[in-house]
């Protein structure tokens, strides 16, 4: 069983790099316009990360260890599917 204290790394490091990703792509756009197409993802991704946070402070869980690893199946397919989303920028 992943501890709560890897997990949340897991999630702060994968989420933060996702976001970093975004500003440096925005970075290398010369139009403005075509750089604000990022800000959606990095706002999806903010909201993610509090949703998987919150979901991994709950208390009221009776089974721990599956809800862990559903919490840690879910980060994978949400950055999965963020990062589908910055290929397409």
């Amino acid at each position: 069983m992943a501890s709560v204290k890897n997990l949340k790394k897991d999630i702060n490091y994968v989420l933060s790099d996702i976001i970093e990703e975004c500003y440096y792509w925005q970075v290398l756009q010369s139009d403005a316009k075509k750089a604000e197409k990022a800000e959606p993802i990095i706002d999806e991704a903010i909201t993610v990360f509090d949703d998987l946070i919150a979901k991994l402070n709950d208390k009221k869980v009776e089974n721990k260890k599956a809800h862990f690893k559903t919490i840690s199946k879910e980060l994978e397919s949400k950055a999965n599917s963020l990062l589908v989303k910055i290929e397409k920028l």
